[in-house]
Formats: C-alpha cells, structure tokens, sequence
C-alpha cells in the first residue's frame, strides 16, 4: 500500500509551505501649485498577530483535548457541545504571546472582547492590529527577533497626514479605513488600505491609491517562519497637484474667519484655476486618522452651522450679482442702449417689488445701473427680453448646472425658466413679476460662488469661459503625466452674439460701482489698484428668519485681469458693507504678495462658526491692513480677537433660541455666545443692492 500510493502520502507529509499576504499600496501625495505638500504619509509601525496561526502554534504545543470550556465571542462560558466549542484566542494571547512580547518591551493592553469576535469573524485572513505606535527603534529590534513568534508581526504602514490642519480641508476631503467588506476572494490574508471619502481624496482616489504588495512568506510543518520567500513592494500612487496657492489659501480663509458662514473663491480669469477655495465654518482631516472617534463626529454633526458643508460649491440667492449675466443677456440680444425710469420700485399686479434706494435712481442706462445697482432698470429690462432669452443666455453662462469642477457634491444652482426649474416647480410658470425677480438674483434663483467666479472671469477677460479646475496635474511615480495642465476653454462668448464693446460696458459699469460717488462697491477700492466688483444682497430665510446672503463679486486689475474674488457671508447685513471689505482684504494681501511680501502659512485649527448677523466690518488704514489681516496668529476664533484693527459690527438684539449655540458653549471665552441675529423688517420689499 506504501509503494502503491506513495503520491498519496507523500502528499500528506508535513513539509514547508508558502503564505502570501496582501500588503496596501502608499497613497500618493497631494501638493499645492508650488509643490507645498498638504497631504503626505508617515511611516506607521506596528504590531499585527495572525490570530489563526498564534492559535495553531499553541495547540501544537500544548494539549488541548481535554479543555472543557471556551468561551463565546461576547466572552462568556460556554457549555455547549464540543462541536459549537469556540476558542478563547484572547486568553491564548495573553498567556501564550503576552510574556515573550514583555522581553521586547512591546506589551500592550487590549480589548479581549474585540480580539475575540475578530478571530471568530477574520480568524487569519486579516491580521489584528495589537500595537501601532512603535519607535523606530523598537521596530528594527523587533525585526531581528519576530521569527521566534509565530503569528507575531512588525510591519510599516503609511500614515496620512495633512500638513496644516483645517486649512483647504474642503478641498482636501479625508480618507476613512478600509472596510472589511472590501477584501477579494482570492485572499487568505489581507491587508487593506484607507480610501478618499471626501473631497479631493475620494474624487481622485484612483490616482492616489498605490499599487499593492504581495508579502510571501515561508513556513515550515509547525507553522514558524523559516523568512520571506519573496516581496513584491507596494507601490506609491500618483501625486496630485493642485491649482490652489496655499498661501493665497492661508489668506483666503484668515479673512473669511471673521464672519461666521460663508465662502470665498479666488480664480484666475486668464485659465479657469482656482487659486482658492474656502469655506467657513471648517474642519480637521487628521481627525479621521486613522478613524474619527464617536465624540469628535458628533461634535462635528451637532454643529448646527454645518462644518462639513463645502459652501464655495453650495447654491445661496446670488442677489445683485445677477444683473451681470442679464447686463451679457442684454447684450446679446441687442438691448445695450436700453434706458430706464427708476421710480423707486416695480409694480406687478397689486405687488410692488422696491428698489434699494426707495426714493428712486431717476433715468439710467445700463452701465450706471451696474454701478448703483438699480432693481427696476433689470427688472424691466428682464421683461423687455422675455424670461425664455434671459434664461438661454444664463444657461450659456453655466447658471443651472454644475461647472463640472473635480470636487464632490457640486450643486447646480437654480435658474427659474429653465428646464430643470419647470420639472421641479410644475405648478409655476415665468410670470412677469418672476422674470423681474430672476433678473435681480431673487425669487427661486440660486448660484453657488464657483459659478459665479466662472461668470465674473468670462467677464474679466474679454468673454472667455473657461471650465474651473482645481486639478494642475497628476503624475505618476514614473513620471507620466496622467492629467496636463490645459485650461479647458468651454465656449468665446464673443461667437455667441456679444461684442467687445458691449463688454467693455459692463466691465466699466463694474469700475465705477468701485470708483465713482454712487457706487455699491467703493468699500472695496484699494489706493493703488483699480479694482471692478458688483454687490449683492439676497434675501432669504436663515433657520426659519429673514436675512441675507452678502454677494461680492470682482477682479483686478482692472485693464489687465489677473484674479476674480467672489465673497458670499450669510447673514450679512449687505454686500457693500460686509463682503466688500472682506474683499478688499483678500485683495490687498494678493497684490502684497506680488510685491515681494511672503504670505504667512502654517497649520489652522478648525473653525466652528456661528449665527451672528454682522451688519458692517470697518477696515483700518491702508498701512495698517495686512498685519491686521493675519492678527492673531493667522487664525482668528472670534471677533473680539481683531481686538481693534477690524471692527465687526454685529446687532444688539437677540431673536436665536438658546438651542442654536448649545454646541458653542466651549468656544467662546467667559461663556460669551456669539451675537445673535436681528429680523429684518423692511415691509413688501424685495431689495438686492
């Protein structure tokens, strides 16, 4: 029987075998357009078992046929049958691992409730995490020593980091771990890696992910390892690099750190790059390294002012805003020398939908409407064309639809009239006092400040609409450029009808909203650069009070565009008065910087935000301006921090309930609340100044 089924037992003699195990490849790294590393990886060393093979090593050296009790997952004595017996792989560690790990000085506590419904659920196919907080040096001594333990492992693992805290956190996103449900078939032992869950990260996840590696382990007839058969290294994933300046980034979100909601985009109109994207209030990505805990996730989702809400991609009321693409709308179709009697208000029916400026404007023409924001010129203006022309030509200018930018969760935006609108408001139609409205950035118009910066800059460059891009490039380890840095021109307006007379137009109207008496916008002016900008101030509805979103929208300079700022605050009391010197502000520190002033940057702790109305900010001197931008420590908590170099200027009176800042009680100095909001009581009017 031996010589005739020798294959047989030859087959079933102990022998040495291979083990292979799965290892994550290195995320790839993501850069600002300088090379500024905002995300990157730390080497993490750590203990791992494979409890399967830790339980084979002690039952082959110890006796086990006579064990009469186990234990279940929950860790409670079993008296079940032998067949349902579960084994205690915690007590096993503890008294068959622990002590050879103590001569290491590699001990540890753990949670023998979770080690055990690991075995049961896992048993060897994904290693148990025991310790992942080594030195280096008692990485490499362990190194030198781990073949005499059985299922006992050292490993380096990557370790995301971002490298200044809040700061771009929208941008960046965060990563969450790999689930269990992600392992392959094919594997018998497996070590996943942490993907993109937001942001840049899960949009570019693809590119970041590293190549696996494949550990192949030799062991011999009693499960010990004889050494590594062969390895094939995980690879690193593609380096992203982005548009955005870190620095301008820095700025962006410093200044904006004086209000309590809100966003600000700065783009260059030359290519479409966005040069920065902030939105308040924000968050920490590291607090999701390697997972976020319980109290930290819903200190964020308590937060009722949303810190996880990317408001630079966010649809508001535009407001004021919109008379620019109805000023281009105008200019397409042929109604440039339109001219207007402003009474002081439109009236529709029995509705009077007000002016800013009650007591009217008097006759006006397109480019001093612009400047002094006149409702009723836009208003009739709007009617003059028809809802159906208007709302083409807003198409045309991206109003209604995503810009495609690579960034999650972009919202359309709302465009009454269009297709879109009439599936969703069946019972509507564009009514005479609608097409007003929407002419005036009201009613159901909605725009998201991306959109609104893509707008501006068609404007800024002499009518080129260029698709906003938060990538720059992506390149592989080998060097290939996987995406190029190309502007990506979508549509010359200038083939669709518009003139570049009737653009030079518009674009003085802008200047003189800035530069001349009567302008909306000369709180944005700076003494040596000629800056053009429109206002908005939207009403709306803000957790069930009226308020307003405060619009500016810019670019500068003046004859030879080189940024477009977009600022939107909600709850500010107006555009002029509030994000025009937040305008100014950002300004101020971009043109700085082209003269040689180095921007400050370092690490942002987040910002948790609050349901202030703010009715005015007042700026100090010009000399005085930037050192009080970054005042103090670039990071700005509240305004009592400006101390008196920016003054904030919230209401007295308080409408909030006391539930609306339960979830600030620790962020405010003396139990200060942040000022509360103010209702506002102008009667049937709809302003957008």
């Amino acid at each position: 029987m031996q010589i005739l089924n020798q294959e047989s037992y030859k087959e079933k003699l102990p022998r040495n075998y291979s083990v292979k195990v799965r290892e994550p490849g290195v995320r790839g790294e993501i850069t600002d357009r300088h090379g500024v590393v905002l995300a990157k990886n730390l080497k993490n060393y750590e203990v791992t078992f494979n409890l399967e093979e830790i339980y084979q090593d002690y039952r082959a050296n110890h006796d086990t046929s006579s064990e009469s009790e186990e234990t279940t997952e929950k860790g409670a004595k079993s008296n079940k049958s032998p067949k349902s017996k579960r084994p205690d792989i915690a007590q096993i560690v503890t008294e068959w691992v622990i002590p050879r790990l103590e001569t290491h000085g590699l001990e540890a506590s753990f949670n023998p409730r979770a080690m055990n419904s690991h075995f049961l659920t896992h048993r060897g196919l994904v290693p148990y995490t025991f310790r992942s907080d080594l030195t280096y040096e008692q990485f490499a001594h362990f190194a030198e020593h781990n073949l005499e333990l059985p299922g006992v492992y050292v490993s380096v693992t990557p370790q995301r980091e971002y490298s200044y805290g809040s700061l771009a956190s929208h941008i960046l996103g965060y990563i969450k771990p790999w689930a269990k449900g992600d392992i392959p078939p094919q594997y018998k032992h497996y070590i996943g890696e942490p993907k993109g869950d937001a942001g840049i990260e899960v949009i570019m996840n693809t590119y970041l992910k590293g190549p696996e590696g494949i550990r192949t382990i030799l062991k011999d007839e009693k499960g010990k390892t004889i050494g590594l058969s062969d390895y094939q290294r995980p690879g690193i994933g593609s380096q992203v690099e982005l548009t955005i300046d870190a620095r301008i980034q820095h700025l962006t979100e410093t200044v904006l750190r004086r209000i309590g909601r809100g966003a600000a985009i700065v783009m260059d109109p030359r290519t479409g790059e966005v040069l920065a994207m902030a939105s308040v209030p924000d968050f920490d990505p590291n607090d999701f390294i390697p997972s976020i805990s319980v109290e930290k996730n819903n200190q964020y989702r308590k937060n009722l002012a949303s810190p996880y809400t990317n408001r630079g991609i966010s649809k508001m009321p535009p407001g004021s805003t919109f008379k620019l693409p109805m000023a281009i709308a105008a200019a397409i179709h042929g109604k440039m020398d339109y001219y207007c009697d402003c009474p002081g208000y439109v009236q529709y029916g029995k509705q009077k939908i007000r002016c800013w400026k009650t007591y009217g404007h008097g006759t006006l023409g397109l480019s001093e409407s612009i400047q002094r924001s006149c409702n009723p010129y836009f208003m009739k203006l709007a009617n003059q064309l028809g809802s159906e022309k208007v709302a083409d030509v807003m198409e045309l200018l991206g109003i209604g639809q995503p810009t495609g930018i690579r960034l999650p969760h972009e919202s359309a935006g709302t465009l009454p009239g269009s297709q879109q609108w009439q599936r969703t408001y069946r019972d509507k139609r564009m009514t005479a006092a609608l097409t007003g409205m929407m002419a005036i950035g009201q009613g159901d118009s909605e725009a998201t400040p991306l959109q609104m910066a893509a707008l501006v800059s068609a404007i800024a460059n002499g009518g080129r609409y260029y698709k906003p891009r938060i990538i720059k490039t992506v390149t592989h380890p080998s060097g290939e450029e996987q995406i190029q840095n190309t502007p990506i021109l979508e549509k010359d307006l200038l083939t669709h009808g518009l003139s570049p007379s009737d653009l030079a137009t518009i674009k003085r109207g802008m200047w003189k909203a800035v530069n001349q008496t009567g302008g909306t916008a000369t709180k944005v002016a700076l003494k040596d650069i000629e800056i053009a900008a429109k206002t908005g101030t939207a009403q709306t509805t803000d957790k069930g009070l009226r308020s307003h979103v405060a619009w500016t929208a810019s670019f500068a300079p003046y004859e030879s565009p080189r940024y477009v700022v977009i600022v939107a605050v909600q709850r500010g009391g107006s555009g002029g008065g509030v994000a025009g010197p937040l305008v100014k502000m950002i300004y101020n520190g971009l043109f700085a910087a082209e003269e040689g002033k180095t921007l400050p940057l370092k690490p942002m702790i987040p910002y948790v935000g609050n349901f202030g109305l703010i009715s005015q900010i007042t700026l100090p001197t010009e000399g005085d301006l930037l050192e009080a931008t970054f005042a103090p420590n670039g990071s700005v908590e509240n305004e009592d921090d400006l101390k008196t170099k920016i003054v904030v200027h919230p209401p007295a009176t308080e409408d909030l309930p006391d539930h609306f800042y339960a979830n600030y009680s620790n962020q405010y100095p003396n139990g200060r609340k942040p000022p509360k909001a103010v209702p506002i009581t102008e009667p049937n009017s709809t302003q957008s100044q």
